[in-house]
């Protein structure tokens, strides 16, 4: 009974006492001992609900705690695992949730709406966040063609490196996909979370609200008999669920209809008996990747990010690795280590390029301003979010700061280029499967890019400003690279050719990071100003 409940029986029997004026006679007041046993009752029953009610914040309080002490001993490498921090934004959303609906109960009300005036100082991940969280995970997972039930149990790549998830975890997952239309991954993260229920059962989700959501995302695979199975276990549960009861029929005339023999009781029988729900009999079918791009590129692009092997070994045969002046005094005292990646395009690593110290004051600077990174539009020339491009960005100028003007003027020394039409440093730090899929640099025909009055953009610079653990390569899917982030190294293209047309080879993307914090950051330098430093020409060759 809640504080509102009760004071409302105090103030019914206040309200008789004054009317009847009980203290007068006490035939009369005999009455309210058994108004007082009433009560006391009230009164236990409250104490007790209030007992339930303390006893699970203290559960939740330990696991705050519990997840708080694992966290804090080194937040970096654990927001480095995209499981923790998915978890954690879940900590911070749905869960805290659940907290509050037992707080508000009673007085807890008042702590809670205290928390919810200093939601301008204190920050808190909104529903958004939680659903980007969710499906950056699906990202990793399909990327990097991580098992369900081991990326559950905290492992990624067969190293374990966080607690395992719960049901309540593993539900919110296939909740998360399957308001966002995905039921591939609905039922995936569904039969996981069913199979540990089976063996938790303490969790706040219910079995049958797994089961109906677990039911419908197996159907709309195109696994009938299978969703069928799943209802008759469902209305097992709630005899009387109006959509399982119309979801058996609909289901049973598509049997009918395709002359499979329909289920009766002695299938629901076996249904009743069911044990671990396995995914891996059903025919499942993953969702395409991105529209615009060929099957094939995005197949080399996932394998690429895997690591998979794919440029022609007599390609590999002829790059080289060597030391560069570009007949700059400075590099004749320390050249610069340059190793070719690729022939054609013409793509080289410059190692040992940026420390530290210039790495750190670029962090320091950038992360205040870091926000959602944008994508030009193609028809408007807008910048706007994009669900293919995951990561949050900051631009610094050269006057910025002494070291930022120094990495500037080396990225000009070492290319040759004029970096008066270059634009503005931007530095990058990907998130939970933070990613951007294939996409060019360069304007195509056709396309509006922000202009600045200096032409296209004829070349990009890309500096790796921290070594990933796991994922996070630069590749391009189109002549089989993958490369992968060294702190301090940089990587270099030129995205047109001589005679200024776009370089279609040069697609490339940034794979998910699936371990580790990625920063990176780059230049854009411009046509404009290198007439004469990288000649036009009537060739395609792209070389330096």
């Amino acid at each position: 009974m809640s504080i509102t409940c009760f004071s409302a029986i105090l103030l019914i029997l206040h309200r008789n006492v004054v009317t009847s004026e009980v203290f007068t006679s006490l035939a009369d007041m005999e009455s309210l001992v058994s108004t007082e046993l009433e009560l006391t009752k009230h009164l236990e029953n409250y104490i007790q609900e209030e007992e339930i009610r303390l006893k699970q914040l203290r559960g939740f309080l330990e696991k705050y705690e519990t997840m708080y002490q694992e966290a804090s001993k080194d937040v970096s490498k654990y927001l480095a695992n995209p499981v923790n921090a998915y978890l954690l934004v879940k900590r911070l959303t749905s869960d805290w949730r659940q907290v509050e609906g037992v707080m508000v109960q009673n007085i807890g009300s008042a702590i809670v709406q205290n928390i919810t005036q200093h939601r301008n100082v204190l920050r808190f991940p909104s529903d958004e966040d939680l659903n980007g969280a969710a499906v950056g995970l699906m990202r990793l997972q399909d990327t990097y063609m991580l098992d369900t039930h081991s990326l559950a149990e905290g492992k990624l790549l067969g190293k374990k490196y966080s607690r395992q998830l719960t049901a309540g975890d593993c539900w919110e997952l296939g909740r998360q996909s399957y308001m966002n239309g995905d039921h591939y991954h609905t039922v995936l993260w569904m039969g996981e979370a069913l199979n540990k229920f089976i063996v938790d059962s303490n969790e706040a989700v219910k079995r049958e609200e797994i089961i109906e959501h677990l039911a419908f995302s197996t159907y709309k695979q195109g696994n009938v008999k299978e969703a069928l199975q799943l209802t008759h276990e469902l209305l097992r549960i709630v005899p009387y669920h109006e959509r399982a009861l119309t979801n058996v029929k609909y289901y049973e005339d598509i049997l009918h209809q395709l002359g499979v023999i329909q289920l009766r009781k002695e299938n629901q029988d076996m249904v009743n008996k069911m044990g671990v729900f396995d995914t891996t009999t059903l025919k499942l079918k993953k969702p395409p990747g991105t529209a615009g791009i060929p099957t094939d590129h995005w197949e080399n692009y996932e394998k690429l990010c895997r690591g998979e092997k794919l440029m022609d070994p007599k390609i590999v045969a002829r790059l080289r690795c060597r030391y560069v002046t570009n007949n700059v005094p400075y590099f004749f005292i320390q050249p610069v280590k340059m190793e070719e990646a690729s022939l054609k395009p013409w793509l080289v690593l410059f190692h040992d390029v940026i420390n530290n110290e210039e790495i750190e004051t670029v962090k320091k600077l950038a992360q205040p301003r870091l926000q959602r990174s944008t994508v030009q539009n193609s028809l408007t020339g807008e910048s706007e979010p994009t669900k293919y491009r995951i990561a949050k960005a900051a631009f610094l100028q050269n006057n910025e700061h002494d070291q930022v003007y120094k990495m500037n003027r080396r990225v000009g020394d070492i290319t040759g280029l004029d970096m008066v039409t270059a634009e503005d440093l931007q530095v990058c730090n990907y998130g939970i499967g933070g990613h951007y899929e294939p996409h060019y640099d360069f304007a195509r025909k056709g396309e509006i890019q922000k202009d600045f009055g200096w032409g296209n953009r004829i070349a990009t610079w890309l500096f790796y400003m921290s070594d990933v653990e796991a994922g996070g390569a630069t590749v391009f899917p189109k002549i089989n690279l993958a490369v992968w982030p060294r702190k301090g190294s940089a990587a270099f293209w030129y995205n047109l050719h001589l005679n200024g047309d776009g370089d279609d080879l040069t697609q490339h993307a940034a794979c998910p990071v699936l371990i580790g914090s990625k920063w990176v950051s780059n230049k854009w330098i411009h046509e404009r100003n290198q007439e004469f430093r990288r000649p036009c020409g009537l060739q395609f060759d792209s070389g330096m």
